[in-house]
């Protein structure tokens, strides 16, 4: 289990570290065999996903309005970096265009692929309690305001883009995962009981951390990024720097509990969500934006997250 000492090279050896070490064997084994990239995303999204999802909301020590209040926060997260990024934006005199570009690549973050195995590592007791409801939260708003956004926005999107944005929700099954099981926590009933139901998920559980990090360093491996620079720099910043910053005022806002606190601050410095990337192919926006801030923000955030967990444990 990884230590609560805040020495900053021990955090990121034994927390970060290993995020990286499964992303890089993604990263090889593609090199080696050219995986098929569609066919690990479809088993962490239709597989491994929805039943940690499923699991832990059953096995959550979350009650009452905790959830709700977590869900909350992360609305609260995604609207105040579209307000600064829009912010942002009219500072660097960009188009319309631009402005949605870095607004997708800043609002949206990796709390599955990236959070869910790092909050299993730096907050195993109560990390991915916690980190299911803002993935629930994250692929609801990615999938409806992203593709709004990604699509051209307004009476761009028009009606063929609204029932792309309805169709994309209702193809999410970690959100009939999280309602089966909120459903399931207030009957007397216990899934737990039934071993030929219960046994399969936890063995899906456990393999969600290596199959989605091995999964990211596949995709990392298959984009071609373009260089850092210009609006890039601004967003890479904006994504790895101020999330966790605006995270820390809004935890204050919402006085959420020491045990909670950390988590929700942590995972707002993730890197820009791989969603993103997939959207922008699907809609033909800017892939190439969009693919490259994935990489680097992926890459950046060996640095950003161990510096941001340091401090989180300094201060507590």
């Amino acid at each position: 289990m990884p230590s609560s000492d805040p020495n900053v090279v021990r955090i990121f050896t034994e927390i970060c570290l290993p995020v990286f070490v499964l992303a890089g064997l993604g990263w090889m084994l593609d090199r080696v065999f050219s995986l098929q990239l569609r066919t690990l995303v479809k088993l962490n999204i239709y597989c491994f996903v929805p039943a940690f999802i499923f699991v832990a909301v059953l096995e959550s020590p979350q009650a009452g309005w905790r959830p709700v209040q977590i869900i909350a926060f992360t609305l609260c997260v995604i609207a105040s970096m579209a307000a600064l990024s829009w912010a942002s934006a009219a500072l660097l005199g960009l188009a319309s265009a631009g402005r949605r570009a870095l607004q997708l690549t800043t609002m949206f973050y990796n709390c599955g692929n990236f959070g869910l195995p790092l909050m299993a590592l730096a907050f195993p007791a109560s990390g991915p309690a916690v980190q299911v409801f803002v993935v629930m939260t994250m692929n609801i708003a990615t999938f409806s305001l992203g593709t709004i956004l990604v699509a051209g926005g307004g009476s761009a999107a028009g009606q063929t883009g609204t029932r792309r944005v309805w169709s994309a929700i209702a193809r999410q099954p970690s959100l009939y995962a999280i309602v089966a099981a909120l459903i399931l926590r207030q009957l007397p009933y216990r899934v737990q009981d039934v071993p030929a139901l219960w046994a399969p998920l936890q063995h899906l559980k456990g393999g969600l951390i290596a199959v989605a990090l091995i999964t990211l360093g596949v995709q990392l491996a298959q984009y071609r990024p373009a260089p850092l620079r210009g609006v890039l720099s601004w967003a890479l910043l904006q994504r790895l720097a101020g999330g966790p910053l605006v995270a820390a005022l809004l935890v204050l806002l919402f006085r959420f509990p020491p045990e909670i606190a950390p988590i929700l601050i942590l995972g707002a410095g993730a890197p820009t969500a791989v969603n993103v990337a997939l959207l922008a192919h699907e809609f033909d926006a800017d892939v190439s934006l969009a693919s490259t801030m994935v990489f680097y923000s992926t890459l950046c955030s060996m640095v950003t997250v161990t510096l941001t967990l340091w401090i989180l444990r300094l201060s507590a």
